[in-house]
């Protein structure tokens, strides 16, 4: 389970920063629902810090109330196992 959510957390990270590249060069983006389907998978983290690191999708309400929310779920799991 550790290396599971430590490499979806990686890829999490990675996709938010290609997209991040993609929103700045104009050319076509990752869809919003597959940024936050890999949050629910488990890359809430990366996530997290690819939307703090690449400043994005932060003026985004979607995102700005469901990756904490998700994230504390994550939480929440992971501590009742």
């Amino acid at each position: 389970m550790i290396y599971y959510l430590l490499i979806i957390n990686i890829i999490t990270f990675i996709i938010y920063g290609i997209d991040k590249y993609k929103s700045i060069k104009h050319k076509y983006r990752i869809s919003e629902n597959a940024l936050i389907i890999l949050a629910i998978l488990g890359g809430t983290l990366g996530a997290f810090f690819g939307m703090i690191i690449f400043h994005h999708k932060t003026k985004k309400k979607k995102f700005i109330i469901l990756i904490p929310i998700i994230l504390l779920l994550w939480v929440y799991i992971l501590v009742s196992f």
